[in-house]
């Protein structure tokens, strides 16, 4: 794992809050006071805006950071294109999206050293980088970390879900140590580097090329719940000045570009503002529940979400299934079998999904298009049709998530081709077996 020579101010690495207006400095007096682009900053920095929004949207959804850095991000070499890898971003370019039921086993660890960006392949999405509309869903598998090599995306935001495997990500703004049960969210444009402490890693993306992910509002569950604000953590500011050979990688409209750069861009010094990555547990999420009868619908687990230009539609839903108990009585307690104008794009990060009780492995995806039937397998509703419904159970040990949005999702090429295709997930629903009987109720 390589050593990034980073210096902090705070023993704590973190901020607490979501999209807070945060301020944090490596060196004391490196923030200007009163002010963001004084005539000579402390130490010798450069003033430099990063803008996720419009300079003119509403203050309530500007999102912006001043850094101060030891060089300017216009500092290095001209881009020359390295291609595409298994990376699509205009998926009018896929084949027809059949409205079969389809699920995929785990990528296998890959033979060559890989790393992070190099270990990406894109199974699906909508919409199109180019127009900011839509997303694409990715799997990542990688054995190596990132050698003297740097990142960003032109394209998206990047909502990164860990399955196996910790990540150690180096921005420009901080690192973010995450693991499985952990998510972390990379802003468009910051860049960053990803070193892998257990050797190989594997998990999946969901790069989101249209509005920022937020927070739901809570309706009528009140003022707390779900995902809570103070669980969202933004690292301190924390920088390293090293020259040498080093390469800057973008990606723009789904294109791999790379540049010469000669020193590290992790170097940041300071910076206020809230545009800037941050990273949220999981096993924090408060879950909402029936007391009563009925399994209300998936929405009350929403995590974080895009919102569309239609009020109350997203453009991308974040959702998990977590560890919770279950109190419905005489009720169907898992997911009931159910057609939804959305799509749905579901991992399992651990565990065992309450809805399959096989086929479906960490690290493995399934993509339920719209108006896709679906439910429990065979297996699943024979059990929860003759459970006893007068005592809470605890469903346990399982991570499970689910990218869904207002528009059809998009398998690739790929992931039609794969050999992690399972040919036979249809047989799951096969077993089903009729129950009519008009003589008895």
């Amino acid at each position: 794992m390589p050593t990034f020579e980073t210096h902090t101010d705070a023993n704590q690495h973190y901020q607490s809050g979501f999209a807070n207006d945060f301020a944090t400095e490596a060196l004391p007096g490196a923030l200007p006071i009163g002010r963001n682009s004084p005539q000579r900053a402390a130490y010798g920095l450069y003033a430099e805006q990063l803008s996720g929004s419009a300079f003119t949207a509403p203050r309530a959804h500007n999102r912006r950071s001043w850094l101060y850095r030891i060089r300017p991000a216009a500092v290095h070499k001209p881009f020359t294109q390295i291609g595409r890898g298994k990376l699509v971003a205009n998926f009018a370019e896929v084949p027809p999206t059949p409205p079969n039921q389809l699920r995929w086993d785990p990528l296998p660890m890959p033979d060559a050293p890989t790393d992070f960006i190099d270990g990406w392949v894109t199974m699906a999405g909508n919409g199109a980088a180019e127009s900011m509309t839509g997303c694409a869903i990715h799997l990542y598998a990688a054995n190596r970390s990132m050698q003297d090599r740097f990142f960003y995306n032109a394209d998206g935001e990047l909502l990164i879900v860990p399955q196996q495997g910790r990540l150690a990500i180096f921005t420009e703004l901080g690192k973010l140590d995450i693991e499985p049960y952990e998510i972390a969210v990379i802003p468009r444009g910051v860049r960053f580097a990803v070193a892998l402490p257990d050797g190989e890693a594997r998990g999946y993306v969901c790069e989101n090329f249209g509005a920022l992910l937020q927070l739901p509002d809570l309706g009528p569950i009140g003022s707390n719940g779900l995902a809570n604000p103070r669980d969202f953590l933004t690292p301190n500011a924390a920088y390293e000045d090293r020259e040498g050979k080093f390469e800057l990688v973008t990606k723009m409209n789904g294109v791999l570009w790379c540049a010469d750069i000669g020193h590290s861009p992790l170097d940041v010094v300071a910076w206020h503002g809230n545009y800037a990555p941050y990273k949220y547990d999981l096993r924090h999420f408060n879950t909402i529940g029936s007391i009563s009868y009925d399994h209300p619908d998936p929405s009350i687990f929403l995590v974080l979400q895009s919102p569309s230009d239609t009020p109350g539609v997203d453009t991308i839903d974040f959702v998990i299934f977590p560890p919770r108990w279950l109190a419905a009585e005489d009720t169907f307690r898992p997911p009931w079998f159910h057609r939804n104008v959305a799509s749905e794009f579901m991992g399992l990060v651990h565990g065992v999904y309450d809805a399959k009780a096989e086929g479906f492995v960490p690290g493995g995806a399934s993509l339920h298009n719209c108006m896709s039937g679906h439910g429990p397998d065979a297996e699943t509703f024979e059990k929860a049709s003759k459970s006893d419904t007068s005592k809470p159970a605890k469903v346990d040990a399982t991570m499970a998530f689910m990218f869904e949005t207002r528009t059809l999702i998009k398998p690739t090429q790929f992931a039609l081709e794969t050999a992690q295709l399972q040919a036979n997930y249809y047989e799951c629903w096969q077993g089903l077996t009729k129950h009519f009987n008009p003589e008895q109720r």
